[in-house]
């Protein structure tokens, strides 16, 4: 049986279309073989005559043209199978090298409006900050250039604007009437027979605060004298709101 060549490097299985074509090629070479060695004077009987009632003979070059044919034919299914399979990963890798760049693009994106956010929000944090101080300052800037009248009523709203810029409790009323209790509206009045005169730390000013009082609870932006009726009334009133919650529960000697 002739042989039909084949290179190694075509590994790709045969089709069916494939297989029949080369089995049909090895069947017409046997055919022609053994024609070729029968006998021309051989006698064959009646069912051999009508079996082979015509007989036909390949030549070798037939033969060759059409292994050859075969061969082509498979060399081209095999190309064009490395062609289909080469096509089919550059698209793979296509795809997957732009699925890539989309996550990364929607990576980025997602980080900075992340980024943008944050500076959103530390800026609005700062502007309110900022606002919050310039308020507190316009708040302290309009007590300390504000004109009080030189009378009690004057010191009493000088102080009570004071003590709303620093957090401490009390009415003009609380103030009024404890003043006018222990003082009666003096602001050089002095105490000098109670037991704190006697331990020689007298009560002194509208509401008779002893210096050791006046200095522990002195508010800041008053005068350190404590015969100043606003730093004596202001130092009051932090005493009180920190004994008693605000100088409007004292209704006594405190």
């Amino acid at each position: 049986m002739p042989k039909i060549p084949f290179t190694r490097g075509h590994s790709r299985a045969l089709t069916k279309r494939h297989k029949i074509a080369v089995a049909g090629v090895a069947t017409l070479g046997a055919a022609a073989i053994a024609f070729s060695a029968v006998p021309g004077n051989a006698e064959t009987t009646t069912s051999e005559a009508a079996a082979y009632s015509a007989p036909v003979k390949y030549s070798s070059e037939q033969l060759k043209g059409l292994q050859a044919d075969v061969s082509e034919q498979l060399a081209a299914k095999a190309l064009q199978g490395k062609a289909a399979e080469a096509k089919a990963k550059a698209e793979a890798a296509a795809k997957a090298k732009a699925k890539a760049k989309a996550k990364a693009v929607a990576a980025a994106k997602k980080k900075a409006a992340a980024a943008a956010a944050a500076k959103k929000a530390a800026h609005a944090r700062k502007a309110k900050e900022a606002a919050s101080r310039a308020a507190h300052r316009a708040k302290l800037k309009a007590a300390t250039h504000r004109s009080y009248a030189n009378n009690l009523d004057g010191w009493i709203k000088q102080s009570l604007d004071i003590m709303k810029s620093k957090g401490i409790p009390g009415s003009y009323n609380g103030l009024y009437r404890n003043i006018m209790r222990e003082s009666s509206g003096n602001p050089n009045a002095i105490n000098n027979w109670d037991i704190n005169a006697i331990n020689g730390i007298p009560s002194k000013g509208l509401l008779q605060v002893i210096p050791p009082t006046f200095q522990a609870y002195h508010v800041a932006g008053t005068s350190w004298n404590i015969y100043d009726p606003v730093a004596n009334i202001t130092a009051a009133a932090n005493y009180a709101a920190d004994k008693y919650g605000s100088m409007d529960n004292v209704n006594s000697a405190y």
